[in-house]
């Protein structure tokens, strides 16, 4: 379980453009948010609200990225259809997620099945800053932006 303060697990993995991202080539601020299913119902609310809300991020320097166990094609398909404006990560493997401890139980219609609980980091200068975890989609862009 990681807590504030922790070294931020390192990744690399495929971004929804089909490019590499190395998480230890980037120093800057990052929001990184962990959400269960491209173009689901919660997962839309929360990413759109962080497309709504990236231009205030980037005023403070922080740049904000997506992270689900969707294939590449399917994050590319979930960032044209809404115009999001910022990378999302494609977890298939659920490598980030287990690293991240993002895995949980989850009861899905009476089965209890193994899932990606919706949680965000906040990375500055490799180390994880904050947590937010139970994430709401409504509104979590703000809680986040107001952690600045």
């Amino acid at each position: 379980m990681l807590i504030e303060g922790d070294a931020a697990p390192l990744f690399k993995v495929q971004t929804d453009s089909d490019e590499e991202f190395d998480l230890a080539a980037h120093p800057e601020k990052i929001i990184l948010y962990f959400y269960p299913r491209a173009d689901t119902p919660g997962c839309t609310l929360e990413s759109c609200e962080f497309r709504d809300s990236v231009s205030k991020f980037t005023k403070k320097g922080v740049t904000v990225i997506g992270v689900s166990p969707d294939t590449t094609k399917a994050q590319a398909k979930f960032k044209e259809k809404f115009d999001l404006n910022f990378t999302l990560l494609a977890d298939a493997d659920k490598t980030i997620a287990n690293l991240y401890g993002v895995m949980k139980e989850k009861n899905m219609y009476g089965k209890k099945v193994m899932g990606v609980a919706r949680t965000t980091f906040v990375i500055e200068g490799g180390k994880i800053v904050k947590i937010f975890t139970n994430v709401k989609p409504e509104g979590h862009a703000e809680a986040v932006l107001g952690s600045f």
